[in-house]
């Protein structure tokens, strides 16, 4: 439904983030990216065309955050690993 400029539009407000386009978080889903889509284009397109538009034509992958605590404190791990995991082990 979308010819090579429509595609290149959406490719550039896409790279702007999320967030530019009044989103909360910037983390793009296949609902934002189609609302998007229907804003820069103007055509509504089902999920599975919004997936194909992602992945095929503008060659883009599923990427995932990482599940991780802000608070996470490596060195802190690796001293309970070194020390206190060693420690626990020993006594069972």
């Amino acid at each position: 439904k979308l010819d090579n400029v429509q595609v290149e539009q959406v490719r550039t407000a896409l790279e702007q983030g999320a967030q530019a386009h009044g989103f909360e978080a910037d983390l793009w889903t296949l609902e934002r990216v189609g609302l998007v889509v229907e804003r820069v284009a103007g055509v509504s397109l089902s999920r599975a065309s919004v997936w194909r538009l992602l992945t095929s034509r503008l060659e883009w992958s599923l990427q995932r955050p990482e599940r991780r605590a802000v608070e996470r404190d490596e060195s802190e791990i690796a001293r309970w690993i070194a020390h206190e995991w060693p420690r626990i082990k020993r006594g069972r």
